[in-house]
């Protein structure tokens, strides 16, 4: 607020108990001998402090100053005014205490000040009222000198941090002990000092305390890349905010995801075998139901097709389908003609698998990622609630190597019992009440599909398309000479085949009844016709096409990258500054001496005596080994090499060479039988060089 006034601005304010003109404030000051000082500016005059004005008069005048600031033009923030702020954001609540109490402080001294109190006693008398000294008081008032009553908090805040002095470490030493600790062994810090301290003593470093350098490190290093150079990259991953993904936006049916799971019990098969069985299934997204599964001894790609046929024949074809980057999923006979399919790209022989040519929109997920899959926190509950259910007592595995029941595989289940629970309690996992879903909102998964699923647009598989799901697919060539084609060791045949001679087609096939003959289309999908067998005497398994997993997210790059930058020595570099300890330089001296065995020299033994007979056969011998033999006949290969080498010395000479030898030699000379000459004759001139 304004302290100081002149005689006709009071006057014109109209203040109650006061006078009507300037003459009169005139008097009155000089009457009553008001606290005044001269005007600055031109005329000169006298100006008065408020403090002067009776109570009255200095309330009416704080309320039209008041009233005429309600609006003030806001002043643009000076430079720094962000950053000072923010830092005082920063600090902890005890150091923001302390500011507004020396904020208050200063409040007060400037009110006894306003009212005609001198500086010097309102500061001793706020600063004994507040148990503090006055030059403390002063000291917060020059901090404060000149900027903003709005920002005053910043610059009384303490501004001390505590000791910041560092001690000394030779920077070698601390890139050696970040990189024997940032390594997936994961070696104790204590050990990693240990030996900075051997290296230190031998290169003359400078080294702190084991406590400090630890400080240091966790101080100066990423939680995160710390957990990546130690504990691997899923540890890392782990660290990322998982994504929270909404499906409320999907209507039943409309998208699908799918997985397999391996049951933790141990199940007898009709020929015998005791096996923990494969389970492939399908769940709405929109919902949470579990439409269709099948069980089988293995995780293939028949019973993931056999899977979708029961899912499409019960409730209708889906839009979309996210399914789990493995390799029974990645069949071809599922998933062909889709671009990053196996080894991310499509051969021209492959078929169209059997959701592409059903219109499903497919999409690749993370193998073991229940944020990506939600059919995974579906196989979560059946591992808890399905497995250790009482009919499959003594039956239960464990879920780990390490966590195995008492009565570990003291029985097996058979498997028309085990299907029986397990559809009794997937029914029961649909049906049971009380989701939390966003979707379910308390109720259960089937009555959250069915409510959506009778306003849905369903479509239905024909007959024809039943035969995608029914067979599987395999690209097969019709054979140019008679138009049969085979498959699994077995000739088929039709007469329409003769009209496809040398084409590639797809058979669509029962892999359980070869012997029924197979159904030829186009690799396109266009049905041909039905081809019966000529010969059965195939076999009834194949093997599918798979898929490799994909690559990490940008942040583990990322993190990757930092790693690298804090990292500056390999192992091998650590590992050659740590100093060897070779022992004593005086070997031990044995106090007993064995003397050596004489070795018998089989040069000198004597030969035994050769008759005259025995004589002249020896040197008949040796005089027919010793025959030069003919000149050995030469192959084609040489002849070639040698034919090449002269072209080129010719045309190395710069003669005359004959175009035809001179076009042969351009085609040869692209051919690995001449690169390799070269090689081999570049080797042995290098070697020869060195020998010499």
């Amino acid at each position: 607020m304004k302290e100081w006034y002149g005689a006709a601005e009071l006057a014109s304010l109209a203040l109650p108990g006061m006078p009507e003109t300037d003459r009169a404030f005139q008097l009155r000051a000089v009457r009553e001998n008001w606290r005044s000082r001269p005007r600055e500016g031109r005329g000169g005059g006298l100006e008065y402090h408020v403090s002067a004005l009776p109570t009255a008069a200095q309330v009416k005048l704080t309320l039209t100053e008041r009233k005429s600031a309600a609006t003030p033009v806001q002043a643009p923030a000076p430079a720094g005014r962000d950053e000072l702020w923010r830092w005082y954001d920063s600090l902890p609540e005890r150091k923001k205490d302390k500011a507004r109490l020396r904020a208050e402080v200063l409040d007060a001294v400037m009110v006894l000040h306003r009212n005609g109190v001198t500086k010097d006693v309102a500061v001793m008398t706020v600063a004994q009222h507040h148990d503090v000294g006055p030059s403390t008081v002063y000291n917060w008032l020059a901090l404060v000198a000149g900027k903003d009553r709005a920002d005053w908090l910043p610059h009384l805040a303490p501004h001390h941090t505590g000791r910041t002095a560092t001690v000394e470490c030779d920077p070698a030493a601390w890139d050696m002990l970040k990189s024997d600790y940032l390594r997936n062994a994961a070696p104790p810090f204590s050990d990693c000092y240990e030996r900075v301290c051997r290296a230190a003593k031998e290169q003359g470093w400078s080294v702190p305390s084991e406590r400090t350098l630890l400080r240091r490190l966790n101080a100066t290093v990423h939680p995160a890349v710390i957990v990546l150079a130690r504990e691997g990259m899923e540890a890392a991953k782990r660290m990322f905010p998982a994504q929270e993904r909404d499906r409320s936006h999907f209507t039943a049916l409309e998208a699908i995801n799918g997985d397999g799971h391996r049951w933790d019990i141990w199940v007898e098969w009709p020929d015998g075998t005791v096996a923990r069985p494969n389970m492939v299934a399908f769940q709405d997204l929109y919902s949470g139901l579990i439409l269709a599964w099948r069980v089988d001894q293995t995780a293939n790609s028949w019973s993931v097709r056999l899977a979708i046929g029961d899912l499409i024949e019960n409730y209708g074809i889906p839009k979309k389908c996210w399914l789990d980057n493995g390799r029974d999923f990645a069949s071809k006979w599922l998933t062909g003609g889709i671009p990053n399919r196996y080894r991310f790209k499509v051969r021209e022989e492959e078929p169209v698998g059997i959701l592409t040519q059903l219109g499903v929109e497919i999409h690749w997920t993370t193998p073991y990622s229940g944020q990506s899959k939600p059919i995974e926190r579906a196989f979560r509950d059946f591992a808890s609630d399905i497995s250790r259910h009482p009919a499959f007592e003594g039956a239960y595995t464990g879920n780990s190597p390490v966590n195995k029941p008492e009565n570990y595989r003291s029985r097996a289940i058979k498997l028309d019992d085990f299907l029986k629970v397990l559809a009794s309690e997937i029914n029961q996992h649909n049906d049971r009440i009380g989701r939390t879903a966003r979707n379910c909102r308390g109720r259960s998964f089937r009555d959250t599909f069915l409510e959506s699923y009778r306003t849905a647009t369903v479509t239905r598989a024909t007959e024809e398309q039943r035969r995608l799901w029914l067979l599987a697919a395999e690209g097969v060539t019709v054979n140019s000479r008679d138009g049969t084609i085979k498959l699994f060791g077995n000739r088929y045949w039709a007469d329409f085949l003769h009209l496809h001679l040398g084409e590639t087609v797809a058979a669509r096939f029962d892999p359980e009844f070869l012997h029924d003959g197979v159904h030829i289309y186009r690799l396109d999908g266009g049905y041909l016709g039905h081809a019966p067998v000529l010969e059965a005497a195939g076999f009834d398994s194949a093997d599918a096409a798979r898929e490799h997993g994909r690559q990490r997210r940008r942040w583990l790059n990322a993190q990757r990258d930092m790693l690298d930058a804090e990292r500056r020595m390999s192992a091998a570099q650590v590992a050659t500054m740590v100093p060897l300890n070779l022992g004593p330089d005086t070997p031990a001296e044995a106090k007993v001496v064995q003397l050596p065995r004489p070795v018998l020299d089989l040069k000198q033994t004597p030969q035994p005596d050769l008759t005259d007979a025995q004589q002249e056969r020896r040197e008949a011998l040796v005089t027919e080994f010793r025959r030069p033999d003919a000149a050995p006949t030469k192959d084609e290969k040489t002849l070639r090499l040698e034919k090449a080498a002269a072209i080129e010395a010719a045309l190395a000479a710069g003669q005359a060479v004959a175009e035809t030898d001179a076009a042969w030699f351009g085609r040869y000379a692209k051919l690995p039988e001449w690169k390799a000459h070269q090689r081999l004759a570049a080797d042995f001139s290098a070697g020869s060089q060195a020998t010499a």
